[in-house]
């Protein structure tokens, strides 16, 4: 495995990172399609995205001087997506890619200090290191609160799209960056080579101890996060429910560039055999039992994640198992995010409120 710190050419990028998974994570139409337009005429990813961030960053400053608030959230909102699709042109861990990976925080931080209630950045510390994350909640006392978390690259607050379906529903949402991602992995220290169940389980207990975030504690887990959800699901009884999008049980080394090189960044090491045996390591066990309810999605498109991939997880399960696929889906459901997203935040709104007539 080749160690590089230059981007990959814009026709992988594209693959990798198809348009509706840019929707899916806040990014505007019309920046997508001048994306497209900037590095079809070969200009560099980065800085192409790079630049329309800039754009939407100016227009969300001029909508807060101007006491638009409103729009001043969706540009920084839309800033924050420009620049977590920059860094994505970069696997290994360049000054460039954590550069552009700090501005799609500070974005986030503007337009999360002008929702209301504010989004509360969370530190928690685990082994020695930082975990981090931020919470969001509903306008109204939230009636339980949803752990959600990406795989390789998707990381935090990548899902805000995902935490506003949760809040209109009345639910928190806890957007985290576990080991080997984001901030946890630059400023906290922290790779996969950690701990990942009871890594996860500190942000249950962080939820846990907060009564005002309901008594439901729910993981959502995106692409290899899903198996991050599922392993503490099956380790800490304290998880209300679970939900695993698109991945696998027991992980493998793929053959494409973006999966390989990402596994190498949240190791910190290109030897394919560690690499490999680490997936070994986090893999669902044949001993591994899920108590709580669990929904698993599948896109039947899904270039990465076969549907027999996801099958030991609905095997791990009890009763109040499910799966819902879509026979065209890509990785995640991205071509049918609103439609997946809305599903999902009402069947962990359900589950709640089963718990709760229970109790």
């Amino acid at each position: 495995m080749r160690l590089t710190g230059t981007p990959a050419p814009a026709d992988a990028l594209w693959r990798a990172m198809p348009s509706t998974r840019m929707l899916d994570c806040g990014m505007l139409y019309a920046d997508v399609l001048a994306l497209r337009q900037a590095t079809e005429a070969g200009d560099a990813w980065d800085g192409a995205a790079e630049a329309l961030a800039a754009g939407q960053l100016a227009r969300a400053d001029a909508a807060r001087t101007e006491g638009h608030i409103v729009t001043a959230v969706e540009a920084y909102r839309a800033a924050a997506a420009d620049f977590l699709f920059a860094q994505m042109a970069f696997n290994f861990d360049t000054p460039r890619k954590i550069e552009l990976y700090a501005r799609f925080t500070s974005a986030i931080t503007a337009a999360g200090a002008l929702r209301a209630p504010a989004w509360e950045r969370v530190e928690l510390p685990f082994a020695g290191g930082l975990l981090f994350g931020w919470l969001v909640r509903p306008a109204v006392p939230a009636a339980g609160t949803v752990i959600v978390f990406g795989g390789q690259s998707g990381w935090g607050a990548a899902y805000q799209r995902q935490a506003d379906a949760l809040a209109a529903r009345g639910l928190a949402a806890l957007l985290v960056e576990g080991p080997g991602q984001g901030e946890t992995r630059w400023t906290g220290g922290l790779l996969l080579d950690s701990d990942v169940r009871a890594a996860y389980s500190t942000f249950v207990s962080h939820v846990r101890g907060r009564p005002e975030l309901g008594s439901g504690v729910g993981l959502w887990g995106n692409s290899l996060g899903g198996l991050y959800a599922a392993t503490t699901a099956a380790s800490d009884p304290r998880v209300s429910a679970v939900c695993v999008n698109g991945a696998p049980a027991r992980p493998r080394l793929l053959e494409f560039r973006t999966f390989t090189e990402q596994a190498a960044a949240m190791l910190g090491t290109t030897d394919p055999g560690a690499i490999q045996r680490n997936l070994d390591r986090i893999a669902l066990t044949s001993a591994d039992r899920i108590a709580c309810p669990l929904l698993v999605l599948h896109g039947g498109h899904d270039p990465i994640v076969a549907l027999a991939d996801q099958q030991p997880f609905l095997d791990a399960a009890g009763d109040d198992a499910a799966i819902r696929i879509w026979d065209d889906g890509e990785h995640t459901i991205y071509n049918h995010a609103d439609e997946r997203t809305a599903y999902v935040a009402d069947w962990f709104a359900d589950r709640f409120a089963r718990a709760f007539t229970k109790e």
